[in-house]
């Protein structure tokens, strides 16, 4: 686009206030203006929009309006002497809104302090219109959607994780049956031929270990408290995965519902370019402001494209984490109401988290098995025994002949029985198993050390979430009463002044911006306090978080 520079000619302004008329380019007659500024026929439909001009070198002379001491006054036509007289007017209205806006504002610093402390009775976060929104229909369905309850239900029953860890607890399971089992016997058979005679024998020998010394018992033991350990671990990857689900369920809802206030502001700003084209196509507004009015829109289309796409990207994590594909369908159902709770008292719920917990159940369960390792590795070290019997068949025969019953001759040669038994000890003299001892007690210490570590973490991370709990509620309670509304009356005041002419385009797209900003906080400080909330669930192991 060609740069233009804009020159008014000032030489004529005292006989023009003279005269009583204001004469602007374009208006008056016999006065041709310089800069003839005409919109692209589809401004108000595409992207992009640019004035084409026609420049004049007959430069023509302007006059101001009544006290008017520079040169862009002449632009804007339509004045005329009465327009010197109604600003007074002008400012006296903008004045009286003003002081009324501050009269209104006046009470917020006592609602603030009124309503800082976390109550049952606070009230409500704003409600926000999410349901008529074609675009969010396709994450959220307030009739037939995912509330974040559901979605935790569904992931403890889909989530592909956890499936392999319950695998991992029954063939835990199966070893307990493995562990009843007794010792089989041993059976040799062996069988011997002489090979330039006729000799043979055949020999079955039994045996059958004891197991003394409480071996059978302790290795019971040892495998019956690791699936005491897998169940505690498959119940705590349950709390985490609720936990986890929830927060990404609060995610996503956030991110619609900015989503949701970025659409109603390209729609609001869609409507307000147009408006402003049709003004500057019948000349009551500059090109400027049409320019500027579709950057702002343009801006907004842009973050709103961002905006989509990060609950796209939120819903895709939220379907791995329940256990779906990512082209099956999801829609979310639920808001950010009713966020502020009665809590029980902050020792009553680390006494709760400190018995119900399911990773301090483990480490409990995990000091068991190292106990319960120590007394197997003691009796390995002790006395063992094995009994043992067997049968033997012997034909053997020597090279000399010998007198029968009858008198004759015949091959010395007969067959012979055995029957054996036995026992055999296995003597701990030297190796008593000491090492393997020594290490199941460190490791057992090892392991009261990782609980008395987690019982200390557990107290802190209720304390932690109560805390961020309590200045969350603070936090949003400020932004809500000290925050959003008045910025949201901040805006309509600077729109109106602007319709009024006291304001400019520009101070109302910088008031709205930092609106925007704020909105997008208020968001952030509601999710803030739904994550806190999650958090004192998993931190307390309630069971309102798995329900």
């Amino acid at each position: 686009m060609a740069r233009t520079n804009h020159k008014v000619s000032c030489r004529s302004q005292r006989a023009c206030e003279a005269g009583g008329r204001i004469v602007a380019p374009g208006v008056s007659p016999g006065i041709e203006p310089i800069l003839i500024f005409e919109p692209s026929k589809r401004a108000a439909e595409i992207l992009y929009y640019a004035p084409t001009s026609g420049i004049n070198n007959n430069h023509a002379t302007v006059c101001h309006p009544f006290g008017a001491r520079h040169d862009f006054y002449a632009w804007y036509p339509g004045l005329t002497p009465g327009a010197t007289f109604c600003r007074p007017l002008r400012g006296l209205f903008v004045a009286v809104i003003l002081s009324l806006f501050f009269a209104m504002s006046v009470k917020v610093p006592a609602q603030i302090n009124a309503s800082s402390a976390p109550t049952p009775n606070a009230p409500p976060a704003p409600s926000r219109n999410t349901t008529q929104n074609p675009t969010l229909s396709r994450y959220l369905d307030q009739a037939n959607g995912l509330t974040a309850s559901d979605a935790a239900a569904y992931a403890l029953a889909h989530n592909g994780e956890l499936e392999a860890a319950r695998k991992e607890l029954d063939a835990a399971r199966a070893m307990v049956k493995q562990a009843r089992l007794r010792a089989n016997p041993k059976l040799d058979v062996d069988g011997t031929r002489q090979i330039n005679g006729k000799d043979n024998s055949v020999m079955a020998n039994a045996m059958l270990p004891l197991e003394l010394g409480g071996r059978r018992s302790s290795r019971v033991a040892v495998a019956e408290r690791e699936v005491e350990v897998r169940e505690r671990e498959v119940a705590n990857r349950e709390r985490t995965l609720a936990a986890e689900v929830r927060v990404k369920f609060g995610e996503g809802m956030a991110q619609a519902v900015k989503l949701s206030f970025t659409d109603e502001l390209v729609e609001a700003n869609q409507q307000s370019f147009n408006l402003v084209a049709v003004r500057v196509m019948e000349g009551a507004a500059p090109p400027l402001e049409q320019n500027m009015a579709l950057v702002e829109l343009n801006r907004l289309r842009s973050i709103r494209e961002s905006a989509e796409g990060k609950l796209e990207v939120l819903m895709l994590e939220l379907r791995n984490l329940i256990g779906l594909k990512p082209e099956e369908p999801l829609r979310l159902r639920g808001n950010f109401t009713n966020l502020i709770d009665q809590l029980p008292p902050l020792a009553d719920a680390t006494e709760r988290a400190l018995h119900e917990r399911p990773d301090l159940q483990a480490f409990h369960a995990a000091e068991n098995l190292a106990a319960a390792r120590i007394e197997q590795a003691q009796a390995e070290g002790r006395l063992d025994a094995s009994i043992s019997a067997g049968y033997e068949r012997m034909n053997s025969s020597f090279p000399v002949f010998g007198i029968n019953d009858k008198g004759q001759l015949q091959p010395v040669q007969d067959v012979f029985h055995f029957f054996k038994f036995g026992v055999s000890l296995d003597l701990p003299v030297r190796n008593k198993n000491q090492g393997a001892i020594e290490a199941a007690v460190a490791e057992s210490e090892a392991v009261k050390q990782r609980r008395e570590f987690a019982e200390l973490t557990v107290r802190r991370e209720v304390a932690a979430a109560y805390a961020q709990y309590d200045r969350a509620v603070r936090a949003m309670e400020i932004f809500r009463l000290g925050v959003r509304d008045p910025a949201k009356a901040n805006l309509d005041v600077v729109r109106q002044t602007y319709e009024l002419g006291s304001k400019t385009l520009i101070d109302y797209i910088g008031e709205q911006r930092r609106f925007i900003e704020l909105e997008n906080d208020f968001i952030d400080a509601e999710l803030a306090v739904y994550n806190a909330r999650v958090e004192i669930l998993r931190a307390t192991a309630s069971a309102e978080l798995i329900k």
